[in-house]
């Protein structure tokens, strides 16, 4: 389907120095679209989370402030389409990380990227209304895992890079923006198979002393 730019695989999560349960959260989203959360800023991008605190326990649980406004829009479309609504935001996140007004390079648009021949099959006129855009897009993904018989990589490969490339492969096609993309959505859903299994974080401890916090397996990360 689309087929923008992915910067990373998945979130980032940094939290330097030791934390604590009631330490304050500061939130940057890089320019290549990573997300960084942090317990001590050291970049005026930073912004401070309320409601949100660090936790050596696991996962940090940060919604992302722009959801709300499009909650309705999601709900209701995952509810009439059966699509779970974690799903369809972290396929938002992908997408278009809830920018309404999103035009990728190769011309899809909009909440959930859609290219202008499947808006039009879907019967949507306008893909930058957010409640049009949402519910096209919920529809064109509940129709792909009708098709591959709710084999989610399947139906989500074939959302990003279309169906010929899937069946042509018979899977998630050689393509390295289709495999991250597919991969950054189940991790983003809650596990490999994306039906709420816990997501994998990984402990790091600095030479000084700095814990990093993330879900991604290699070192910690800085925002450019």
């Amino acid at each position: 389907m689309s087929q923008h730019r992915l910067a990373r695989i998945a979130l980032s999560l940094v939290l330097t120095s030791p934390v604590s349960a009631g330490a304050a959260a500061y939130r940057l989203v890089a320019p290549d679209g990573t997300v960084y959360l942090t317990n001590a800023p050291n970049d005026p991008r930073y912004q401070r989370l309320r409601g949100v605190s660090g936790t050596e326990a696991g996962w940090l649980r940060v919604p992302d402030p722009r959801a709300p406004q499009f909650a309705a829009e999601i709900s209701e479309a995952a509810l009439q389409y059966g699509v779970p609504q974690r799903l369809v935001e972290a396929v938002i996140r992908a997408e278009s990380a809830y920018n309404a007004a999103a035009v990728s390079r190769k011309g899809a648009r909009g909440l959930m990227q859609l290219m202008p021949a499947t808006a039009s099959m879907l019967g949507v006129h306008d893909s930058f209304n957010p409640r049009q855009n949402i519910d096209g897009g919920v529809r064109h993904l509940r129709g792909l895992m009708d098709r591959y018989s709710n084999d989610l990589r399947r139906a989500l490969a074939a959302y990003n890079a279309g169906e010929q490339a899937v069946n042509w492969y018979r899977g998630v096609p050689p393509y390295p923006e289709t495999q991250q993309y597919v991969e950054r959505i189940l991790l983003d859903y809650g596990g490999a198979e994306g039906a709420g299994q816990p997501r994998a974080i990984f402990r790091y401890v600095g030479q000084d002393g700095t814990v990093t916090y993330t879900n991604i397996p290699v070192g910690s990360h800085s925002p450019r």
